[in-house]
């Protein structure tokens, strides 16, 4: 994944406003207990996926279960998702080579610290970040993307073959404090969410076949796009 660095640090630099306010980090939910319940819900969302995977060619089982309905699943706040976008964002643009001092800037002006996992943080306040770091955090991008279009600021999501546009993915958050963030976003309903989960869970169920037997991703979809964005929905809906 390439982008240009430059023109998203000053994107982030010159047009984000200080005043952010403190906030607890996100705490990922535990999983639901037992079997989540094959619901009317959660089974015709699942045979929608399967349905769209056919059309797509892209292989799957019946074998594979369902997700959390709508009644079980976790509901995030707005104010989780969008401090979680934050998180991501100074990761991946970390990981993509912006100074140290341009990084703490940004921390500090959103008050952000408390906004990232233990393991984010380490990484966000270290100078010695080894090259697995920097890989791993710089898709972060795509994780950001589906966090934009869950909070409302994109319409829908691109099918999963290609890296999101990242300089219009970071550009939401130009010109917002994290409160005015918040306060412009529109979070979508959980079903909308579990949609999108439940497909994208099946789509990294068959990436991960086709890698196992050391076939290129099925369908045309981006193995690596299709990791993130399972990563990140399943963080929405409180899965592990």
């Amino acid at each position: 994944m390439k982008v240009k660095l430059l023109s998203l640090v000053a994107l982030l630099t010159l047009t984000l406003a200080s005043g952010a306010e403190t906030a607890e980090k996100p705490k990922a939910a535990p999983a639901p207990s037992g079997k989540p319940v094959r619901s009317a819900e959660s089974l015709d969302r699942k045979a929608r996926s399967i349905a769209k995977m056919k059309e797509e060619d892209v292989p799957t089982t019946p074998d594979w279960p369902v997700l959390p309905d709508s009644t079980t699943a976790k509901v995030r706040t707005t104010k989780e998702v969008a401090e979680r976008a934050v998180a991501v964002c100074f990761t991946a643009l970390k990981a993509e080579g912006a100074d140290q001092d341009t990084i703490e800037g940004l921390v500090q002006r959103y008050k952000a610290k408390k906004f990232f996992t233990p393991t984010e943080w380490e990484f966000i306040d270290n100078n010695a970040q080894t090259n697995d770091e920097k890989n791993k955090y710089l898709w972060h991008y795509e994780e950001l993307a589906v966090l934009m279009w869950a909070l409302g600021f994109v319409d829908e999501l691109d099918r999963a073959d290609r890296p999101c546009d990242v300089r219009k993915t970071v550009s939401y958050l130009s010109n917002r404090t994290i409160e005015k963030f918040i306060a412009d976003a529109r979070l979508r309903p959980i079903g909308e969410i579990l949609d999108e989960a439940d497909l994208t869970y099946r789509y990294n169920g068959a990436c991960e076949d086709a890698k196992r037997h050391g076939a290129k991703a099925p369908g045309g979809l981006d193995r690596g796009v299709v990791r993130e964005r399972h990563a990140i929905l399943s963080w929405l809906i409180g899965q592990p």
